[in-house]
């Protein structure tokens, strides 16, 4: 088990994990378009964005983007949010989505962070008590406003 930033070559497989979050969807069957394509040298291209994916035997089975902000808060250090957190259907219960989490939140804790922040939707109540578990607390109510 590895955690790396992601290549180029991952984006299908990380474009996969995102496809659908309740099924398994074959990296070989995404079409990367030319908006996943600057989106990705968008986010590898700034030095406060990265995509992390966990690597098993060589396969892609997870994925996150974590942006590290700038703040004034907490004595200006910097916080992490993490985002699109993604573990492969038919990986999920074996542990591999805690082992993501703990490497993002040491990743962030090595930069200096001083919080790591995520929203998660209403509806995914398991990924709360898993969250949870980890030691995120609901702290705050989320809004979003769609353009």
């Amino acid at each position: 088990m590895h955690l790396r930033t992601a290549t180029r070559s991952d984006l299908p497989a990380v474009l996969a994990l995102l496809a659908d979050e309740d099924a398994v969807t074959d990296p070989a069957s995404i079409v990367v378009s030319e908006a996943y394509e600057k989106a990705f040298a968008d986010i590898t291209g700034d030095p406060r964005n990265e995509i992390l994916v966990l690597e098993v035997d060589g396969a892609v089975v997870g994925c996150l983007q974590a942006t590290y902000i700038p703040g004034l808060g907490r004595g200006g250090a910097e916080r992490a949010l993490i985002e699109a957190v993604r573990v492969g259907a038919d990986r999920r219960g074996s542990g591999l989505g805690r082992r993501l989490m703990e490497l993002a939140v040491e990743r962030a804790r090595s930069r200096g962070c001083a919080l790591v922040q995520l929203t998660s939707a209403r509806r995914r109540t398991d990924a709360h008590r898993f969250y949870t578990s980890l030691g995120f607390t609901a702290s705050h109510e989320g809004f979003k406003l769609a353009l």
